[in-house]
């Protein structure tokens, strides 16, 4: 049975200034709300299925304060010259860095993704600082040719206001750092709303954040967290005119309603939702490189990525050797506590995520798939550990259109590149993507128009473990939405078109004479 010790536990919360029972909401150093008239939640380690310690949610007056705090945080927080809130940005980077450890063990402890894991995700957000404080000098704009004589034309990019930021518990640190971080150098205000599922490690962050505040005497109101219940505050949020823009990851059926509550108010949304990405193993992939990455793409964080390969689309010719070395490289796969070295699949979050797999066996029994490793609970008193699983099957199972946030692998057989990627096309996500091929034509036509309809598509890499440079997000049911490089920083602000009539006439555009007679505009004479 895995263990975890209580002394690491009470040791790592001790060194992030967390305590048995915490409070929730937070606008800034002095801005915590009392925990006393609460509604209080525990914690729980998937790791041995025992509480970590107590939050206390906030109520409706928490939250009023919140939100009106963000605004006032936001007025101020607008006129700071770009360049300097980067360097507030990279600060916290260098805080981040003095707590990467402590803070990716918290990760593991909450959430149950491995200590590598957990620590590549502190790495993440240090990165997102590094490519935010870049990006707080290059916000760029275009000037345009104006038709019309003596004028200049231009586009600039203005904040947009307190944004709401709502989490998932795969990602507990880094997907909050790919928006906060981005949008705290376009002088956007954050709202952050965590998973209860990992509202410790969201605390913790908080409070790493507070001491750079601290330092810099800024005001209160500029990071703001609200921790609570989706029914609750995640309903407040989405349908809050104060919160022009909401950035939600999470299930495709969450994400559809945040969509129409934000639309029906004419807001704007960032949209992360699931992923059912695809690896295509052509005939001349190269064996080593393939299967390292579909190994790690769908046994990291026990498959409960939104990048997790869910599907292996393999070529008839290689498919019965590709295939056994796969699962005899499955048999070798360590389950257990994430903290122990050598440990490659940690739990999944919770029971009910247990319950989500037991079911997807069954279901795969009945659409006839064959389990041909895995397919089992790993049955002990505490904690949420499963196999993970491959499963021959075939493009017409239901079950293989759908996301299943657990390390189960749908392996299907095909006979060409074009088939390849009618069936990779064939789900109604378009998150994350992958081909392995030394084939030019292959690589070509997958990248192409006619190829993968996703939002990521890589050659010879994982579906899983994307880099921050690039935009990150999906098409079709993932949302459409973009975070972290490239120019998903437009999202987070708001587009304003200038011209500037610097002669002594009013030329309209398009030609058009307005015709009466204004007069002269005649100079007073001294």
């Amino acid at each position: 049975m895995a263990t975890l010790s209580r002394e690491v536990v009470s040791e790592v919360l001790s060194k992030l200034g967390l305590s048995e029972l915490n409070s929730g909401v937070s606008t800034g150093p002095d801005g915590w709300s009392p925990t006393e008239g609460r509604e209080v939640i525990e914690s729980i380690s998937p790791i041995d299925g025992k509480p970590i310690a107590k939050v206390a949610l906030a109520n409706q007056e928490d939250y009023e304060r919140v939100i009106k705090e963000a605004q006032k945080g936001f007025e101020y927080w607008r006129e700071v010259p770009a360049p300097k809130r980067g360097q507030i940005i990279r600060e916290i980077g260098n805080r981040l860095r003095e707590y990467k450890d402590v803070l990716g063990k918290l990760v593991t402890i909450e959430v149950g993704k491995i200590y590598q894991e957990g620590t590549g995700e502190v790495q993440e957000m240090i990165d997102i600082s590094d490519f935010a404080l870049g990006l707080s000098r290059q916000l760029y704009g275009l000037t345009i040719q104006s038709e019309r004589e003596h004028h200049r034309l231009y586009e600039q990019w203005l904040p947009l206001g307190p944004i709401g930021v709502i989490t998932s518990f795969n990602f507990p640190v880094a997907v909050y750092s790919w928006n906060a971080f981005i949008a705290a150098v376009c002088g956007d205000t954050m709202v952050w709303k965590p998973s209860s599922s990992a509202p410790l490690s969201a605390i913790a962050v908080q409070k790493i954040i507070e001491e750079v505040v601290k330092e810099f005497g800024l005001p209160n109101g500029i990071f703001n967290l609200i921790i609570g219940k989706g029914s609750t505050v995640g309903e407040w949020m989405i349908n809050d005119k104060r919160l022009p823009l909401i950035s939600f990851t999470g299930s495709i059926p969450m994400g559809k309603r945040v969509a129409e509550k934000v639309a029906k108010r004419l807001g704007k949304t960032i949209l992360e939702l699931g992923g059912n990405n695809a690896a295509i193993v052509m005939e001349d992939a190269n064996f080593v490189i393939a299967k390292k990455a579909i190994l790690f793409g769908a046994v990291g964080t026990a498959g409960q990525r939104c990048t997790t390969t869910r599907r292996l689309l393999l070529h008839e010719k290689v498919y019965d050797k590709f295939l056994s070395e796969l699962v005899e490289l499955y048999k070798q796969v360590k389950v257990g506590n994430p903290l122990e070295e050598g440990v490659l699949c940690g739990p999944l979050i919770d029971k009910n995520a247990v319950q989500v797999y037991k079911n997807a066996i069954e279901e795969i029994k009945k659409q006839g798939g064959k389990i041909l490793v895995g397919g089992n609970v790993i049955e002990e008193e505490n904690g949420y550990y499963v196999e993970p699983t491959i499963v021959e099957a075939t493009e017409d199972m239901e079950i293989v259109k759908r996301e299943t946030f657990a390390p189960i692998l749908y392996v299907i057989k095909i006979k060409n590149i074009d088939e390849a990627i009618r069936i990779h096309n064939s789900v109604p996500q378009g998150l994350s993507s992958a081909i392995f091929t030394n084939n030019l034509k292959y690589e070509e036509k997958f990248l192409s128009a006619a190829g993968s309809d996703c939002g990521i598509a890589n050659v010879n890499t994982s579906t899983s473990g994307a880099e921050i440079g690039g935009a990150f997000g999906g098409e079709k049911e993932t949302g459409g939405g973009r975070e972290s490089g490239s120019d998903a920083w437009k999202g987070y602000m708001r587009r304003q078109t200038v011209t500037i009539n610097w002669g002594d006439d009013l030329p309209l555009a398009q030609g058009i004479k307005f015709g009466l007679d204004f007069g002269e505009d005649k100079k007073e004479e001294k």
